[in-house]
């Protein structure tokens, strides 16, 4: 659907977790600069097929490549092609041991090769974009859950990665701090970052995707532009599901 340059295409996508099977044949292709927001009920396989954008999960069989390359199965191949894929999760994932400023240089030190020094610039600048630059010296348990999960986007942005994965950015935390994660992520978006984000959060689907992915049972039902699937939704697992969101 995307008339932009594909950087990640998935293709005929399957994953079983023993008798059980995840992912039905899934294809998908965002674009460059493309916005893509997963939504779907519980259970539909959308944080799965996030997680094997960056092979976190081993696909039973078809094949995802980005910006071209196939993703390796591992070894050092897949931690570089890992590097250009950001993650950031439901739930922060930082090292508890390192400070604000240490979580975010840890990767280019390590595996871009930066020196200390240029990644502390860097960082530094990345950290005022998500405006939690005031907390560099803290460790991760003096921020709020919203500080934190800001954080994780600087670390994820300073690999310099060529597409990010949001798996339920703001599902762990209070309302008052999703809008903050929420306004980051629209930042992100117009200045033109390739991004697959799997999120409950439907007034940013609404204001930040390109195109809206609504997935059930495993299975892509229905892609469309925000605006065509919330007036307009095709399947009737699509109007099943937002007719419970207007009324919840």
């Amino acid at each position: 659907m995307s008339t932009r340059e594909p950087l990640v295409v998935v293709e005929n996508v399957q994953k079983h977790y023993g008798d059980f099977q995840a992912l039905t044949d899934v294809n998908l292709t965002v674009g460059k600069g493309e916005v893509v927001v997963i939504i779907g009920p519980s259970g539909s396989g959308k944080s799965t097929l996030c997680r094997s954008i960056n092979r976190l999960e081993t696909i039973t069989s078809g094949s995802i490549r980005i910006d071209g390359k196939e993703l390796p199965a591992e070894g050092k191949g897949l931690a570089q092609l890992r590097a250009e894929v950001g993650m950031v999760f439901q739930s922060f994932n930082l090292f508890s041991h390192l400070t604000i400023l240490e979580n975010v240089t840890l990767g280019p030190i390590k595996v871009r090769g930066l020196s200390k020094s240029a990644a502390e610039k860097e960082a530094m600048q990345l950290l005022t974009r998500v405006g939690v630059e005031k907390q560099a010296a803290k460790l991760p348990a003096q921020l709020s859950g919203g500080q934190q999960q800001r954080v994780a986007i600087a670390r994820a942005l300073a690999m310099h990665p060529k597409v990010m994965l949001f798996d339920e950015p703001t599902s762990a935390l209070d309302p008052e701090m999703i809008n903050e994660v929420l306004d980051v992520m629209i930042g992100l978006a117009k200045e033109g970052m390739t991004m697959i984000v799997v999120t409950h959060e439907m007034g940013f689907a609404r204001k930040a995707a390109d195109r809206v992915v609504f997935m059930a049972d495993g299975q892509i039902v229905e892609e469309a532009t925000p605006h065509e699937f919330f007036t307009n939704p095709q399947s009737n697992r699509a109007k099943d599901f937002l007719s419970k969101l207007i009324t919840n």
